[in-house]
């Protein structure tokens, strides 16, 4: 089958025009799915183009992908990027790859080697929430956690990217060379603190020596990260390959807008990616939690109540005038409130884009797919603005209205007594605590009750168990649409 590497592509279809030979494997990512391809690996082809730039990038799955890092060696390491708006859909072939790895093929010591490489000047993340292994309720490393378990018993042979990442280092350390930034790229409230307290804590049940010297001299800048990237699924490729007149199984695609927020604090040197339109700031946690709150939290909010009121996907729920206004008064009554934003930030405008980008319809973003892994969202994008109503006294019922979404979807059974598919590192604990109680509030404070999400100060409080469970009265009896259709009213 002919590929985007050896054949002529629409003549619409921006190609990198710079010379690749010249490019070095200075960036090392972990977790080469969809978003890094749509979002960094993107910036850093842009720069490319715009600049003399050599920043290339190796990426890595450890775990599943495997066929994606083969296909994407087949072509050259080459794949496409299409940006679909309401009014027109942009194609463009990325070029800022010239290396991909992973475990099932290469072996876990070539990746480690790789990172440990001299010219390698940064590894950078997107491994989801849970790839950090960290206890969501107490922000410190899960020594719990199978994957920290194993690797601490075999630190030669790790599984989880703290695993990779604390071995590269000890051997750049042993080997005199000059250490790597950690650079995440989750949408993790303080993304680069949480990296930095998992991959200390891990290095301490190993060598304090080697802590000592990673906190030292590792640096790991915050990020804030946005764009839509839905999940790419048979339908979303065969599409793209109508366009290209050609198939390409690493293809992806996304939404026209795209933001990249970063602190600047990079160890050894880093890419001028603000030529490609990233922001270099000192401070990145107001981005970041305007971000989380407003975006995120409206998503989970949309995401739990779109699937239980039988919407596949994000823009048709904006179809619906209930939802809609719902999620508008998320952003804006429940969590805009909570921020504490720069001179100048304007999050009514930011609300109304997050509304249109919703609404596009161009996009094939699952509700489902933004349903996972609650358990690791919910503390992130609820918990800080939850705790801001409980202090001030205000109106937190759309908050609450979210959770009470979520404990109903986890249940495991649509209102139509369909099964659910709930991807969740805590689906099993859930489910069980779901079925013990039956679609009963007696369920809320058991849920709440979970202190891995919800900390005492919220899962114990009265007010917050009493809102939520009226909130999961409301989704038994009238079901999600007619509850967002109240919510919407207020």
């Amino acid at each position: 089958m002919k590929n985007i590497s050896n054949t002529q592509l629409p003549l619409s279809a921006k190609v990198p025009d710079y010379d690749r030979q010249k490019l070095k494997t200075k960036i090392v990512h972990l977790g080469f799915g969809a978003f890094h391809r749509a979002h960094q690996a993107l910036y850093t082809d842009e720069l490319a183009k715009k600049s003399d730039s050599d920043w290339g990038i190796c990426g890595i799955n450890l775990f599943s992908g495997g066929p994606l890092i083969q296909s994407l060696r087949e072509q050259d390491y080459l794949y496409t990027v299409v940006e679909k708006g309401a009014q027109a859909t942009e194609i463009k072939v990325v070029g800022s790859v010239i290396q991909a790895l992973h475990p099932g093929l290469d072996g876990m010591n070539t990746i480690i080697e790789k990172m440990a490489e001299p010219q390698v000047a940064i590894v950078s993340m997107t491994i989801t929430e849970k790839g950090y292994c960290i206890d969501p309720a107490t922000g410190t490393l899960d020594t719990g956690n199978p994957l920290v378990i194993a690797d601490l018993a075999t630190p030669e042979q790790p599984q989880s990217a703290l695993g990779y990442i604390v071995q590269a280092l000890k051997k750049r350390r042993e080997r005199g060379l000059a250490p790597f930034t950690v650079m995440p790229c989750d949408n993790i409230q303080e993304n680069g603190h949480v990296a930095k307290t998992a991959i200390l804590a891990f290095a301490r049940q190993l060598d304090e020596t080697l802590a000592q010297w990673i906190e030292a001299h590792v640096t790991f800048p915050c990020t804030m990260v946005d764009r839509i990237v839905p999940a790419a699924t048979p339908e979303t490729l065969n599409e793209i390959s109508q366009l290209l007149g050609v198939d390409d199984p690493c293809s992806i695609a996304c939404e026209p807008f795209s933001q990249w927020v970063i602190e600047d604090n990079f160890v050894a040197g880093r890419p001028d990616w603000d030529l490609a339109g990233a922001t270099f700031v000192t401070d990145v946690v107001p981005y970041e939690e305007m971000k989380l709150r407003m975006l995120n939290g409206s998503h989970s909010f949309l995401a739990y109540l779109g699937y239980l009121g039988g919407f596949e996907h994000i823009a048709d729920t904006m179809t619906d005038e209930g939802y809609r206004k719902a999620a508008l008064d998320m952003m804006l009554k429940a969590q805009a409130p909570s921020l504490n934003m720069p001179a100048g930030t304007n999050l009514e405008s930011y609300a109304a884009l997050l509304i249109e980008r919703y609404s596009n319809p161009a996009l094939k973003h699952k509700t489902w797919q933004i349903a996972m892994d609650g358990s690791q969202k919910i503390p992130q994008r609820l918990g800080g603005s939850l705790r801001y109503h409980l202090s001030q006294g205000t109106d937190f019922t759309w908050i609450a209205t979210g959770i009470a979404g979520w404990m109903r979807y986890v249940a495991g059974v649509d209102e139509q007594n369909n099964p659910i598919e709930v991807k969740d590192p805590m689906a099993d604990a859930l489910r069980a605590i779901c079925d013990q109680h039956g679609f009963n509030t007696s369920v809320v404070p058991a849920l709440l009750g979970v202190e891995a999400i919800f900390t005492p100060d919220i899962g114990q409080n009265s007010q917050v168990i009493e809102a939520v469970s009226a909130a999961y009265q409301s989704l038994i009896e009238k079901g999600a649409k007619e509850t967002v259709r109240a919510l919407s009213a207020k």
